[in-house]
């Protein structure tokens, strides 16, 4: 129990300033450009979120194959894995970061971008796409950390990087007059020092067995790629699926919308004690499926849920008594406040249902079992969320958003908890007979 506190802790304040991160970037951008510019960024938010969306999909893969490795005190297949990871998600960084750079107009556009956004949103993204390579190497070196057991060291280097970040926006945008570019610059900078800082001090102290990379072995570049494609898929599922709810926000109004973005926003930072958690059971299952200690998945699995239950319920109550103010901080409008307080209200005890999700899925995906998260995923958001908001806001109007939401939660736990009890998901080997 006391593992699993003092590991998830440094996740969750990791996941936190990755938070602040966005938020201090709009900030800048926002009352340095004006709105036409923090429209720009946020539609380039919207495709940077998505790929990293598949890069922490990916990263869930690195978690559970370097974790079980390490389980198993298999340090030349720790070693091989690596850097299998390390090739792959190298080639796979320069591939993106190519593509978005020659596409980044097109995605824009695409996009229905207003006409007076495109310019400085396809600027803001191609600055971004040339820096890909960072954004992907200092989230893997932290997950790599995780999975060897380290998850204070990569709150370090995130930490850098936002200081770094929110020094150099308003540097690059106004002091330079570099503008929205400028805000790009800043970011890839920050990411780059990061990402730099995190592999020389990584290097330095031997935290982690990199090495020059070399070509890794067929059946280990298949075994990411199996593992790691539906990991992926399983982020981008939960990002199509919150589009594609916002698209019945949306039929409500303004107000709605407003109120909504604003509850939002106080919802990415409410779940972030349950996505640490997870995050932790995951490296933790994993290390103990390695060495094959199935006795102490189990305790992980049930102290997990048990802190989720505890902190989410804490942060329900919290919330369910500070709806208004908390709303308030974000928009000023009467109407929006008053949809943003009632759905915060309604949905506020709902929170221990999908932190539970959150739990039983990294135990289950610390297994290998990537494809079954997926399909639970795939339950979760377009056989559930989706049409039980729209069904509850249809008979019951906007407050049915809240509703319908809370009640997927509650069925997407049940699902969950019913694979983890009686699926097949423990009997899954990764490496049993490899030989490396």
């Amino acid at each position: 129990m006391k593992q699993l506190f003092t590991f998830a802790g440094p996740i969750m304040l990791t996941n936190l300033l990755q938070v602040s991160y966005q938020f201090i970037d709009s900030l800048w951008v926002g009352n340095l450009l004006g709105a036409n510019a923090l429209g720009a960024v946020t539609v380039s938010s919207t495709v940077l979120l998505t790929i990293l969306a598949f890069i922490i999909g990916i990263n869930n893969t690195t978690l559970t194959v370097l974790s079980q490795q390490r389980g198993r005190g298999d340090n030349q297949g720790l070693k091989a894995y690596l850097n299998a990871f390390v090739v792959v998600l190298g080639l796979l960084s320069i591939f993106v970061g190519i593509i978005g750079l020659l596409f980044s107009r097109q995605i824009v556009i695409m996009l229905h971008t207003p006409a007076e956004m495109v310019d400085e949103a396809r600027t803001y993204l191609q600055v971004n796409f040339i820096g890909i390579l960072f954004l992907m190497g200092y989230n893997f070196i932290g997950t790599v950390l995780r999975a060897l057991g380290d998850s204070k060291t990569p709150l370090k280097f995130v930490l850098v990087a936002v200081i770094l970040n929110t020094i150099l926006d308003p540097l690059f945008i106004s002091g330079f007059g570099l503008g929205i570019e400028g805000a790009a610059y800043a970011t890839v900078l920050s990411q780059a020092v990061a990402f730099l800082l995190g592999l020389w001090y990584t290097l330095r102290n031997g935290l982690a067995p990199l090495s020059i990379p070399f070509l890794p072995k067929k059946e280990q570049v298949l075994l990411i790629l199996k593992l790691g494609i539906p990991s992926g898929l399983q982020m981008m599922v939960i990002y199509a699926g919150v589009t594609a709810i916002m698209s019945v926000v949306n039929s409500f109004g303004g107000s709605v919308v407003a109120g909504f973005g604003a509850s939002q926003r106080i919802d990415s930072l409410i779940t972030l004690p349950a996505m640490a958690l997870g995050t932790a059971v995951n490296s933790m299952a994993g290390q103990n499926i390695g060495i094959g200690r199935w006795d102490r998945v189990k305790e992980i699995a049930k102290y997990g849920a048990l802190f989720n239950l505890a902190i989410m319920l804490v942060i329900a109550i919290l919330v369910f008594l500070l709806a208004e103010p908390l709303t308030s901080l974000f928009i000023d409008e009467e109407s929006a406040v008053s949809f943003g307080t009632d759905y915060l209200k309604i949905i506020a005890f709902f929170y221990p249902f999908i932190g539970l999700n959150f739990i039983l899925n990294g135990i289950v995906r610390s297994s290998g079992a990537m494809y079954q998260v997926l399909i639970l995923n795939i339950l979760s958001f377009w056989l559930l969320r989706y049409p039980l908001t729209y069904i509850c806001s249809a008979f019951i109007g906007e407050n049915g958003i809240a509703l319908g939401m809370g009640i997927s939660f509650i069925l997407s736990s049940i699902f969950s908890f019913s694979y983890y009890k009686w699926g097949k998901w423990d009997k899954k080997q990764l490496f049993a007979d490899e030989k490396i």
